[in-house]
């Protein structure tokens, strides 16, 4: 009965010390006001900001077949991935150590110990025994802190926010290596495209050089057209191995962001263009839809474990209490060590107050002061997705018409080619028209195609700022 007794108060005693616990001194936490506009700058003025829906799955983002597998293939085998996954479980561990200082550590055990003592040493005098002998066995409780002020709880929950600080880096990480992956995929297609532009032309230039060959060598054409055809059959010789370089450079980069090498029996790709990424892109986005990007949501809980810091240490300046007991029995005999008149219990409570207190005073400014960096953090944090999104809108609104721009360009640029090369085999115009205009025509259909990847890029980039896609729910009608 005495030892149910005392192990009842042991646990009373424990449980008063947790309910004591939820005493806390860190400040009441406020999300800071987003130091951006409601709306994001292409949208329409009368847009009601609310939450977007649901984000698309990246697959629904990137329908390309071959890309699919790609990004799978990246997220499996991807170093950089790997090692914030692994960042994740070393926050998780932090955070179970730290939440285990809250519950006291109790234990199993038992010793021993055997002294011989001098006869001028021994309690009885010389008569007594020159060897004592001392055995005990029990349950332990150690150096158990009661958090009256709520110094491990705050503790505690600042790595449980840095843990979810660094789950959402992983997020991070997994959003921009599906980003890294569509990009450097489509500048392998890109230079394959110019490769194939080219070739193309290369063939177009070689004809022009046989005509004015054959024009040449019947007194038509003159050295100086014969020169020129062959300049510009040259100058796309030496492009095309400029674009065979391109080719492999951009293969190695897709190589690196997979982290594999490049797999066989890829499924087909769909044709280069701007219909491999979703197409809609809705007007009139609310800049709450930043709050669901993972940096945003990681430089939050970031914020909120420095709050919690700064109740930890305001609780320094308190007392610190802490309990060791035991619970079992003692004995000098170890066969009789568990008898009934040998029951033994121990309790050690110990308490601690600061009196110079310069160090906690300095580790209260310390943490002060980290929150306030938490605080501009998340605001710059804020600020730069806000940019990162006005920006791949802006492109949005202006890439089209700028290709549409330039798909005319080249159609005229091809009809001056056609009229060109009339007039020079009439004999009205000399082979520097010719030359002018495919020199026109190349540049306008290298540009093009630049263009188009760079429209793709910029459509990419806004997949990545929005936090991993749109849908077109997240803008309310106009009438909301």
């Amino acid at each position: 009965m005495t030892v149910l007794t005392n192990a009842a108060r042991l646990g009373a005693m424990t449980a008063l010390s947790l309910a004591l616990g939820a005493c806390s001194l860190a400040p009441t936490y406020q999300r800071p006001a987003a130091p951006v506009p409601d709306l994001f700058p292409a949208a329409a003025p009368d847009a009601a900001a609310r939450p977007g829906a649901a984000l698309p799955a990246w697959r629904e983002v990137f329908p390309d077949p071959r890309l699919q597998a790609l990004i799978e293939l990246a997220l499996q085998n991807n170093r950089d991935l790997r090692i914030a996954i692994e960042r994740v479980e070393e926050a998780q561990a932090q955070y179970g150590i730290a939440q285990s200082d809250r519950l006291p550590t109790l234990g199993i055990g038992g010793t021993g110990q055997i002294t011989r003592s001098p006869e001028n040493m021994r309690s009885g005098g010389a008569d007594s025994s020159s060897v004592s002998r001392t055995y005990m066995a029990g349950v332990g409780m150690t150096a158990f802190e009661l958090d009256l002020f709520g110094r491990v709880r705050n503790l505690s929950e600042a790595a449980y926010q840095q843990y979810l600080a660094t789950e959402q880096a992983r997020r991070t990480v997994q959003l921009s290596l599906i980003a890294q992956t569509a990009e450097a995929y489509f500048k392998l297609r890109s230079a394959q495209s110019l490769h194939t532009l080219m070739r193309k032309t290369l063939d177009a230039r070689e004809a022009s050089l046989k005509l004015v060959q054959a024009r040449f060598d019947v007194g038509v054409a003159s050295d100086l057209d014969l020169a020129q055809a062959q300049a510009q059959l040259d100058t796309v010789r030496a492009d095309l191995v400029a674009a065979q370089r391109e080719i492999a450079l951009a293969g190695n980069a897709l190589q690196l962001v997979l982290g594999a090498p490049m797999p066989d029996g890829l499924p087909a790709a769909l044709p280069f263009g701007r219909d491999q990424l979703l197409a809609s892109i809705p007007a009139g986005l609310p800049s709450q839809l930043l709050e669901r990007r993972p940096d945003i949501i990681g430089a939050e809980h970031a914020l909120m474990a420095a709050n919690a810091q700064i109740g930890a240490a305001r609780a320094a300046f308190f007392p610190n209490i802490s309990l060791t007991g035991l619970l079992g029995f003692a004995s000098p005999q170890l066969d009789a060590l568990f008898g009934g008149s040998h029951r033994y219990w121990q309790f050690s409570p110990q308490i601690q107050m600061p009196i110079f207190s310069g160090g906690v005073r300095g580790n209260l400014d310390l943490a002060k002061a980290r929150n306030n960096i938490a605080v501009a953090t998340y605001e710059k944090t804020i600020q730069t997705a806000f940019r990162e999104v006005a920006d791949g809108l802006a492109g949005e609104a202006t890439y089209s018409r700028q290709l549409d721009a330039l798909r005319a360009t080249e159609s005229s640029a091809l009809k001056a080619l056609k009229l060109s090369e009339i007039r020079y085999e009439t004999g009205i115009d000399s082979f520097l028209q010719v030359q002018t205009a495919q020199v026109n025509l190349y540049s306008v259909q290298q540009q093009f195609i630049q263009l188009g990847t760079a429209a793709l890029f910029n459509r990419v980039e806004l997949y990545k700022a929005l936090g991993g896609g749109w849908s077109p729910d997240d803008v309310p009608a106009k009438d909301e």
